[in-house]
């Protein structure tokens, strides 16, 4: 009797460790064919772990910090909201006198052209600038620039955090007196996929780099996700 006994909880632990395994192998495949559609950009590190006796390497990538911010309807929104939806991200400000206006209108375009996927999207764009950009003036750059879109928030809070936060999107923001503005920002696009990893850093300012995103952001949600992203 006991011997059978033995016998069962040897099969059950033996099945487990099976099972753990297969799934730590099947994490590891998904991450691999995630890499294959688009590069997961960014610092990485490695962490090491057994499993069934042997240590496998597990590569932590990149990922955007959780924000919470004001948005242009004095609505304080937190970036959980937005999980399980793809996601593309621009730092800019109203008064920005350079690139940003152009960035904005390539945003705009990009947003119309993918009204059919609008519900699998979303869209930031957080202010550097927040002492001037509040909320009501956010919704008046909108209104000025004829943006209705309910899937695109303009961001505004903490000026240091949101200079930091720009660093985790691979943009640069910060207080320059000497440039028109008083602002210097670089014109990057990012494109985050559902779990918050960057998968693609495009120019703003350049039609056919916007272009670009489009195609990945297609690609990116018809092979990964199973949605049917094509025109």
């Amino acid at each position: 009797m006991m011997k059978n006994i033995n016998l069962l909880l040897l099969a059950i632990i033996t099945l487990t460790l099976l099972a753990c395994g297969s799934g730590a192998e099947e994490e590891m495949d998904a991450m691999e064919r995630k890499k294959s559609i688009l590069p997961i950009i960014g610092n990485r590190d490695v962490e090491y772990r057994t499993v069934n006796g042997k240590e496998i390497a597990d590569t932590l990538y990149h990922t955007i910090p959780d924000f919470n911010y004001l948005n242009h309807d004095s609505i304080m929104t937190s970036s959980k909201k937005f999980e399980g939806k793809v996601r593309v991200v621009d730092f800019f400000f109203t008064n920005c006198p350079s690139i940003c206006p152009p960035m904005t209108a390539q945003l705009k375009r990009l947003n119309g052209n993918t009204k059919d996927i609008s519900k699998h999207l979303e869209f930031f764009s957080f202010s550097i600038d927040p002492d001037r950009d509040t909320p009501a003036r956010l919704r008046t750059y909108r209104q000025e620039r004829g943006i209705t879109a309910k899937n695109w928030n303009f961001f505004t809070g903490n000026e240091e955090a949101t200079h930091l936060l720009a660093k985790d999107f691979f943009n640069g923001a910060e207080r320059d007196e000497q440039v028109d503005g008083g602002f210097g920002h670089t014109p990057y696009f990012v494109l985050l996929d559902r779990e918050g990893y960057p998968r693609g850093i495009y120019n703003g300012t350049l039609v056919e780099e916007v272009d670009n995103l489009e195609k990945d952001i297609r690609k990116l949600l018809k092979e990964e996700y199973k949605v049917d992203g094509g025109k």
